[in-house]
């Protein structure tokens, strides 16, 4: 055992006294020269390293620089500028002088992919046809030669020509490839952009053999997270994987067998599109389960999401969310073909079954050729345009419904759940700006509807009617069962600035018919509805029973929501009747009091 200590012991020694006389008789500056001319030979970009280059021998053998750029060929800015990098290198091909490098570290580096640091052809280059295909030689331009290489809190701004910059900060970046150039990326970063933060980490592989011309990998591990304005209080994080493929020559890529989760969403599906502008996206998707409740900011506030507001800390006031506007929208700037199917989705608090959805977007005008579904027994569809290029967004639907439940569709819709039945309607609508306060305040248009199985809630019209009678008169009783409601009304309504209008509602049931008239003020919150009722069955004195039977008796709720008032004048009916019975009786005893005239 002491042997075997011994001879460590004295193999340590010359280790280190071989490195250390390594390190004496060979001058890192040396190689300066050298990395400038491959690097420019291999790619053409120009490699400038500033200060002397030093030995760094623990852990690992390395050679250490200060500030390094990167600059692509006719580039006005380069490409890579970092304040230190590290090379580690193998120690065996030193001893024959030559530079081998298995790992390049860049350190608070900052990567442009801009317009200003993409390579610039000389003047003077002849210039190809603009509907040729670009070159994909994989002999031209930069090759990823590196065996490993570390990025360590650095930034990425990235930015396509006419477009928007986006910086991503602290940027980490783990690749290892193989001689076959199979590589291994962890990647790490964020970008902040309008008050929204988003953040990434993503594990995959990649080949990196055509590169910069093609990149072909996958997303084993993908997180992220982005929270900030117009999102929910709890912002929006999940998972990805997918097979994906990069070109780069036209700044195409593709994404397949994608695995999305999105909160407690969980969506599959292909996606593909172009980076370059105009920007393309075209995705297919679909999910098994889609809450967008809990996707937007605009969903309606339930018992389990106001026990989540109270745990999110309220941002500071120059954090709050701004007004949404329009030039933000990435749609502006891209083409969109959207094709969605749901299994199960929420939408303000109603559970959909069916969801289909065909999209298209022309940077800036959407067309919803199809948005249809089930709620219950119902149907839906909701074909129509949504026109983001303005200020102000304007959205035209032709809204069609069918046996959809009234009284979820009233809470959905933040208005109070009176009703109960169902509904179908066709109309047209149309107006400015897309959410719920929006569409009842800018919105107009109208639609033809039948509801069924209508019922007021805590009103029973019958039974009103019955005891309005009895207050006034014991001589005719009602004895038909109730309905409990009308079984159907239609015609046609109108919404104008906030006022839905209804000029001629008519319908009933086999004891009652009605026909309703009036206004509902959604902004006011307030309504003046007369319901003309006609109830039948009426027994007892035959005469006031046969004007029950054929009288219009109205029923008149007026005022706010929260203090609704009451008119229901049927006793002014049975007084006039039996003030005309009792002048019509008073007449004839009169007569019959009369001496008979003499001959």
């Amino acid at each position: 055992m002491r042997r075997v200590i011994t001879t460590l012991a004295i193999l340590l020694v010359v280790v280190v006294a071989g490195m250390t006389a390594l390190v004496l008789l060979v001058n890192p500056n040396d190689f300066r020269t050298y990395m400038v001319q491959q690097v420019e030979q291999r790619s053409g970009y120009q490699l400038q390293v500033s200060g002397d280059l030093r030995w760094h021998v623990w852990p690992q053998l390395s050679i250490l620089a200060g500030r390094m750029s990167l600059t692509a060929p006719g580039a006005t800015q380069p490409m890579v500028t970092a304040d230190n990098m590290r090379l580690d290198v193998n120690l065996w091909p030193l001893l024959s002088h030559q530079l081998s490098v298995s790992q390049v570290m860049l350190k608070n580096a900052i990567i442009r992919v801009t317009p200003e640091s993409d390579a610039q052809k000389p003047s003077g280059a002849p210039v190809g046809p603009g509907d040729a295909e670009p070159v994909s030689s994989v002999n031209n331009g930069w090759s990823f030669n590196i065996g490993k290489l570390r990025l360590a809190d650095s930034l990425l701004i990235w930015q396509q020509q006419g477009g928007d910059e986006y910086n991503f900060r602290d940027l980490n970046l783990n690749l290892d490839q193989d001689a076959s150039k199979q590589a291994n990326i962890e990647l790490a970063t964020r970008v902040s952009r309008n008050q929204r933060n988003f953040s990434v980490n993503l594990k995959g592989q990649m080949n990196v053999a055509q590169y910069p011309h093609r990149l072909v990998g996958q997303f084993s591990e993908l997180n992220y997270a982005l929270d900030g304005a117009n999102l929910p209080p709890q912002g929006i994080k999940g998972t990805l994987s997918a097979q994906g493929e990069w070109n780069g020559d036209n700044q195409h890529f593709s994404l397949q067998n994608m695995q999305l989760i999105a909160n407690d969403s969980a969506l599959d599906g292909n996606a593909e599109g172009r980076l370059a502008l105009p920007q393309q996206l075209n995705l297919a998707l679909h999910a098994t389960t889609l809450n967008l409740d809990n996707l937007m900011a605009s969903a309606p506030a339930t018992d389990s999401s106001a026990t989540q507001h109270a745990s999110v800390m309220r941002t500071p006031v120059i954090a709050e969310p701004r007004m949404r506007d329009n030039s933000d929208s990435p749609l502006n700037q891209m083409d969109l073909m959207l094709n969605l199917t749901a299994d199960s989705s929420v939408w303000r608090g109603l559970t959909l079954t069916s969801l289909q959805i065909a999209a298209s977007n022309q940077q800036g005008l959407m067309t919803l050729s199809k948005l249809q579904g089930k709620f219950g027994e119902g149907h839906f569809s909701l074909p129509g345009t949504v026109d983001i290029r303005n200020p102000v967004t304007q959205v035209t639907l032709q809204p069609e419904l069918e046996n959809i439940a009234i009284a979820p569709l009233l809470r959905a819709l933040e208005l109070p759940e009176t009703l109960q039945g169902t509904i179908s309607l066709q109309g047209d609508l149309s107006g400015a700006g897309l959410s719920i306060e929006e569409g009842k305040r800018n919105w107009q248009g109208s639609a033809d509807l039948e509801a069924a199985n209508l019922q007021l809630a805590q009103l029973n019209l019958q039974q009103m009617v019955r005891r309005a009678v009895a207050r006034v008169s014991n001589r005719v009783t009602n004895d038909q069962p109730d309905d409990q409601g009308i079984q159907q009304l239609s015609g046609r309504v109108s919404l104008k600035q906030g006022i839905i209008s209804m000029p001629d509602l008519q319908g009933g049931n086999s004891r009652l018919a009605v026909q309703t008239k009036g206004s509902v003020d959604l902004v006011k919150q307030q309504l003046d509805v007369t319901v003309n009722m006609m109830l039948r069955g009426w027994k007892g004195d035959d005469k006031l029973a046969n004007l029950l039977n054929q009288q219009t008796i109205p029923l008149r709720m007026y005022g706010g929501w929260n203090n609704l008032q009451y008119s229901l004048p049927v006793d002014d009916v049975v007084r006039q009747q039996l003030q005309n019975q009792a002048k019509s009786r008073l007449n004839e005893w009169l007569d019959r009091q009369q001496p008979p005239k003499q001959p």
